[in-house]
């Protein structure tokens, strides 16, 4: 979920600073950009020169540096950000973040952001249960921002209880959580096929085709970035999914047709982007056929069509998006596979397109609807074209 998040990390004056290190550490592991905002007091307790080398960027803790000339626009760090984590926050500036106070270069960015903004208290037992505090947790609430709630243990004053800043891990973990619950996606379960099929022809040789399975492991990845739990059932394919799923690997359309009939029943979306055979040789050779005679003729026998079959069993809350890979009359084949197959959307592409089809890191695609009403698109990167396929998708979710 933090995967190439901007995020801004406010450091406040609080012997749980140190904590901030470890914080920055786990989110660029995370895969996230982070720039840290130090506040005057912040930087009694931990070193700028500390929070520069783990998050790689410089860190911030005025608006105007004397020395270098360098001024750092608030405005321009509040828009950069995807959200903003205040950890540890002081009571003194959660009472600034109350009160609109804007006496330095942290609170001056929070007022200028649009992002989501967490924070993660740390102070002493009393000053976290006095009611000033509490009122003050409650007016942020109200502002929209997010609080992770401290832990109780032993404090730095040796006092036990309430008030302890949340552990780094906890605190990833939180992140994860509440930006996963607030994607469209989310409670959502999805399956997606890719890449192609093998059908064997003797121990050695196949018949197959030129599907790479880039497409559908670009859908899968803009799934799972929308929220859904998404199972991909991929075909003899090189690609990797880049964020974190169900990957099942089949060889035949036999062994597809069994894997995508045992999710199915489970699934809110079905993308069946696979490129599937539509016929197998009847009888494969156990050995090796050996080159003897000037021709070699295969009996051939069509397979099952899974996107049919899925069709047939699919039920009114789900959702079942086809691909037609068309070279004549796109539009009509298209349309007909919509109606005949039980789908909700079908992706079309031609080959004739150019940036289209197989291999290409690029496609051009156009997707008709129940009603076949058609949205026509450019030719994008298939990253581009999965977001498309997937906004169509959102249109239409029950």
């Amino acid at each position: 979920m933090l995967k190439n998040k901007n995020i801004i990390l406010g450091v406040c004056g609080s012997i749980a600073a140190y904590k901030s290190a470890f914080l920055v550490r786990l989110l660029v592991k995370a895969g996230a950009n982070v720039k840290v905002i130090l506040t005057p007091d912040g930087a009694n307790f931990i070193t700028p020169l500390t929070l520069a080398t783990l998050s790689k960027n410089p860190v911030y803790t005025q608006y105007f540096e004397a020395e270098t000339g360098v001024w750092s626009n608030h405005v321009e760090l509040g828009l950069w950000a995807d959200l903003i984590i205040i950890a540890p926050i002081s009571a003194n500036t959660l009472a600034k973040l109350a009160t609109g106070i804007c006496d330095n270069l942290l609170t001056a960015v929070y007022l200028s952001a649009k992002c989501p903004v967490y924070v993660s208290p740390a102070m002493d037992l009393d000053m976290w249960k006095h009611e000033s505090t509490q009122d003050n947790i409650e007016r942020i609430i109200g502002f929209g921002n997010i609080v992770i709630s401290p832990a109780s243990g032993e404090l730095a004053s040796g006092l036990y209880g309430e008030g302890r800043m949340a552990e780094p891990e906890e605190i990833i973990s939180f992140l994860n959580n509440n930006i996963k619950k607030s994607l469209p996606l989310f409670g959502k379960k999805a399956m997606v096929s890719a890449g192609p099929t093998y059908e064997a022809i003797d121990p050695v040789r196949f018949i197959g085709n030129h599907s790479s399975g880039k497409m559908g492991f670009a859908i899968a990845d803009e799934l799972v970035r929308l929220g859904a739990e998404v199972t991909v059932i991929a075909g003899p394919t090189a690609q990797k999914a880049t964020q974190t799923l169900k990957r099942i690997d089949v060889v035949s359309a036999e062994e597809m047709l069994h894997a995508c009939s045992s999710i199915f029943p489970e699934v809110d979306i079905t993308i069946m982007c696979a490129a599937v055979a539509d016929y197998r040789p009847k009888t494969v050779a156990t050995q090796k056929i050996k080159k003897q005679e000037n021709e070699l003729v295969l009996q051939l026998e069509k397979t099952v069509d899974i996107l049919a079959s899925l069709g047939r069993d699919k039920t009114e809350n789900q959702i079942l998006v086809g691909f037609a890979l068309e070279t004549n009359d796109e539009e009509n084949y298209a349309k007909g596979k919509l109606e005949k197959k039980n789908l909700d959307l079908v992706v079309l592409n031609s080959l004739n397109d150019k940036g289209a089809g197989f291999k290409a890191d690029t496609n051009k695609i156009t997707i008709f609807n129940k009603a076949l009403e058609r949205t026509i698109f450019e030719t994008k990167s298939k990253t581009e074209v999965a977001k498309d396929i997937c906004a169509a998708i959102l249109k239409i979710i029950k």
